[in-house]
């Protein structure tokens, strides 16, 4: 990778709020990885719908320094080191979130806990590429817990799991502090999370990980019917792994690798693309909506043919194998997460993913911290829930990605979206690349996703080119562009960046001194 000296340095969040502790700590003199970290502490802050200390996540970066790319997972393991899971019947029951145009379930309470990884995550970025001291960098975080006002997008999220965020008193304590639940332009106060983020600067996250915290997650638990122990705490890590590295035209992807599955499947889909020329038809046209329905539709034939795993898949396009179908030959029709990009301007570059699911419902005592609810998501236990053994990282459908040409980071990108991460990274990749738009045309611009049954389209295509898919497919087109189909956060390093308006996105810039 050449090293680069740019004018400004930049990031992309889901939230001003976070955006902001971000840019402060560039102005600061920090760089890329201490801005990512203390936007990942941020956003615990002010999007406790999306992304939480209790959570995990993954984070794709390139030190410019090291000439380096280098990919740290820190997502969730499977519990229950040390019991008998065969004998707990776990805390663990569906709720239905409606989102505009569609529903999904998702399972809460106690047994839906997997082992966090986000705060060790952050805590290990900072160790190994930050350069600002840790007090400096969870400062605006604990400001923000502290107090800020609720806007109108994450007061959204909160309405939609108003019954998750409320299950256990700790919940209702800071989100129906008089027995109103709060909305837009409320203030929110999660005075236990303040404290909690100035005791992590103190002690590194030992009490959350293997001291008093650790200790009484583990008796609740016990007690309750949970499955997460002190055992599995104790024993978590973060896992250092080597990116995914795919070819999309003149350019390389360097995404998750496994047990990730999402960076896998935007590998396939663009791996299939580059198997044809470039397309000589417009975005957004009868034959764009036709073609990209076709392209979803082959990845899932081909992930149900028999290749169901990362390990499947990453060893498929490393084999350079693609069956019997070429997509021009295509049957034309036949969840909580956030998402972080920073540049800054030595070329040090991260994409950081992290999500708490919908949130287990249940708070790490004097935290105010809300943990996962992995283990109750379908789409990471294909095999059926609470069927893995203990101590075995979660795959994740999460894909922090990096675009590269001729040795130069050319965009960061990732996405949330649950099972729609993969097609809002991938629809994109493929419109700055193949369709010359720009990135915020890129990410505005109305999506489409194949949910096995229908297609699921946002508004802003021809009525023209939606009746020619109407002819070959269900669709449902919804009213509205939504977080349905996911939050791309993006930047292009020297240049600019895009935050996606379904999710609040917002761009910070800030000029080198």
């Amino acid at each position: 990778m050449k090293n680069h000296k740019y004018t400004k340095s930049i990031a992309a969040t889901g939230h001003p709020l976070v955006s902001k502790a971000a840019a402060s700590v560039l102005h600061a003199g920090g760089n890329a990885f201490d801005a990512v970290v203390a936007a990942g502490f941020a956003s615990s802050a002010v999007e406790p719908a999306l992304n939480s200390l209790g959570g995990g996540g993954f984070l794709l970066g390139h030190s410019a320094g090291k000439g380096q790319n280098l990919f740290f997972d820190f997502f969730v393991d499977t519990p229950g080191l040390g019991t008998n899971r065969s004998v707990v019947e776990p805390h663990f029951f569906p709720v239905t979130v409606q989102f505009s145009g569609s529903q999904q379930d998702f399972n809460v309470g106690l047994g839906s806990v997997a082992v966090p990884g986000t705060l060790k995550g952050l805590l290990h970025i900072h160790r190994q590429l930050g350069f600002m001291d840790l007090a400096e960098v969870v400062a605006p975080a604990i400001k923000l817990a502290r107090e800020h006002r609720l806007n109108s997008k994450q007061a959204y999220f909160l309405k939609l799991l108003y019954p998750i965020m409320t299950l256990f008193p700790e919940g209702r304590l800071i989100y129906e502090p008089d027995g109103d639940y709060l909305q837009e332009d409320d203030l929110l106060h999660n005075r236990l999370l303040a404290a909690f983020l100035e005791e992590i600067v103190v002690d590194k996250g030992e009490s959350f990980y293997r001291g008093e915290i650790a200790a009484r997650i583990g008796e609740d638990m016990a007690e309750n019917y949970g499955i997460l122990t002190r055992n599995d705490l104790g024993a978590y890590e973060v896992r250092e792994r080597t990116p995914l590295a795919v070819s999309f035209r003149d350019y390389q992807l360097l995404t998750s690798p496994q047990p990730s599955m999402g960076g896998s499947l935007v590998g396939l889909s663009l791996s299939l693309l580059s198997r044809e020329n470039s397309p000589d038809f417009d975005f957004g046209s009868a034959e764009y909506l036709l073609h990209t329905t076709g392209l979803m539709q082959e990845v899932e034939r081909i992930r149900k043919s028999g290749f169901m795993t990362p390990a499947d898949l990453e060893s498929f396009l490393q084999n350079n194998v693609i069956g019997t179908q070429a997509v021009e030959n295509i049957r034309l029709f036949s969840r909580g997460t956030t998402h972080i990009s920073v540049a800054d301007k030595d070329g040090n570059c991260a994409a950081m993913t992290c999500s708490n699911g919908e949130g287990s419902g249940y708070f790490a005592p004097n935290s105010g911290v809300m943990l996962n609810n992995m283990m109750g998501e379908d789409d990471l236990h294909p095999n059926g829930f609470h069927s893995s053994p203990p101590g075995q990282r979660v795959g994740s459908m999460m894909s922090p990605s990096l675009l590269v040409k001729d040795g130069d980071v050319c965009l960061v990108i990732g996405s949330g979206g649950s099972k729609r991460i993969r097609i809002a990274v991938s629809q994109v990749l493929t419109q700055v690349v193949d369709f010359g738009r720009s990135i915020q045309e890129a990410v505005s611009a109305p999506r489409l996703y194949w949910d096995g049954e229908k297609v699921q389209l946002e508004p802003g295509f021809s009525s023209e080119a939606v009746n020619h898919l109407r002819q070959k497919v269900d669709v449902n087109e919804w009213e509205a562009r939504g977080v349905y189909f996911g939050g791309v956060h993006a930047v292009i390093p020297g240049v600019g960046g895009a935050g996606d308006p379904r999710r609040g996105g917002a761009v910070e810039v800030v000029s080198a001194l």
